[in-house]
């Protein structure tokens, strides 16, 4: 069953499925193990403490449902231990150092995780011979970016100016190599997997553009944005998760056919400037603080970025369900629904049961 009318994922498949997360104590790695416990898998994770204060690890109580290992993924002796203890059949390796800023403040840091923590995992799993499915997801920053306007393609040139981009090229050519030399006639499927912007309730990252604006709203103060004009390919989180959740059952079923990478973003038409996504927020937030530009000197950043999708909505059968508007809709509904009181947690999973019974927009 792929993306159906009503559906996204054959739940059916995932029930008792032994799935592994490394970097389950994120964002992206917390709506994950949400979904995916929702749904009948036993979920373990391996990942640092949350870095951020509050986390939706801890709002939505994710240790309720999932086994947590607390430690590096830079450890090989650790991480083969965690793997080799789980016997997991399905690896979703979302741990990462995910900050473009941040990388320029600490690169052997951003290389060490996202490089060496990337072989750890393969060589974990070389080891184990247990493991028939890893979806590694990497980034649409990993591209070589020309500052054109039409959207990159799975077969586009890898690069990345900074050290973060770099590190998930670096990545990408570390899960094809993988793959060849090891994986390729072992039955063990890699595919890697390269998200949007992604947005979403229970984000309190620091340096990400959505936090910042809902932290400025919080404590009536300006919004301060860096690039204004930089576009890119935002999308809700639960959009690039079902991708994976797509993508990973077709690995498991079907091996080779679907290993490789996949992009996961917006149609072309949701792909907005800062400038546009903040002006919502403010107006649809009725703040009077409006947002201002940082007139400091930034590290360079691009100004053009989008992905063309249609591999994964050819190959896959998925495809985007909510729009630019909807996705931000969502987002000031968890925000507003946590300060309110409500669980995180059934924030999370009605939004879920919300996205999953979704049509198809019509294009």
């Amino acid at each position: 069953m792929l993306h159906g009318e009503y559906g996204v994922t054959d739940n059916y498949f995932w029930k008792d499925k032994r799935v592994l997360i490394t970097g389950h104590t994120g964002f992206k790695g917390s709506w994950l193990s949400i979904w995916l416990s929702s749904i009948g898998a036993e979920v373990f994770g391996v990942a640092l403490d949350p870095q951020s204060t509050p986390s939706l690890f801890h709002e939505a109580k994710i240790s309720d449902n999932v086994t947590s290992f607390i430690g590096d993924i830079r450890n090989l002796e650790f991480l083969s231990k965690v793997i080799s203890k789980v016997q997991p059949e399905i690896i979703f390796h979302l741990a990462a150092q995910p900050l473009v800023r941040y990388s320029y403040e600490q690169p052997e840091e951003t290389f060490s995780t996202n490089i060496m923590g990337t072989v750890n995992i393969f060589e974990a799993v070389r080891k184990s011979g247990n493991v028939q499915a890893i979806v590694n997801v990497t980034s649409d920053k990993c591209y070589e970016n020309n500052e054109w306007i039409w959207p990159y393609k799975e077969n586009d040139k890898l690069g990345g100016f900074d050290p973060y981009s770099s590190s998930k090229a670096c990545s990408e050519i570390i899960s094809n190599a993988y793959y060849n030399s090891y994986f390729k006639e072992s039955g063990t499927a890699i595919a890697s997997a390269r998200a949007g912007n992604v947005i979403g309730g229970g984000d309190w990252a620091e340096d990400r553009l959505i936090p910042d604006i809902l932290r400025s709203f919080e404590n009536k103060k300006k919004v301060i944005i860096r690039y204004p004009l930089a576009i890119r390919p935002w999308q809700h989180v639960l959009e690039p998760l079902a991708g994976y959740l797509i993508l990973a059952e077709q690995l498991f079923k079907f091996k080779n056919q679907f290993s490789g990478p996949w992009n996961f973003g917006p149609y072309d038409h949701d792909a907005k400037n800062v400038e546009w996504i903040v002006s919502y927020m403010v107006k649809r937030w009725e703040s009077e603080c409006g947002w201002v530009k940082d007139n400091e000197l930034n590290p360079h950043e691009a100004t053009y970025l989008k992905l063309d999708i249609s591999k994964a909505i050819n190959f896959l059968d998925w495809k985007p369900l909510w729009n630019i508007e909807e996705s931000l809709e969502k987002v000031i509904e968890w925000h507003l629904d946590w300060i309110n009181g409500q669980s995180a947690k059934d924030i999370c999973l009605r939004q879920i049961k919300d996205y999953t019974k979704q049509k198809h927009y019509q294009i």
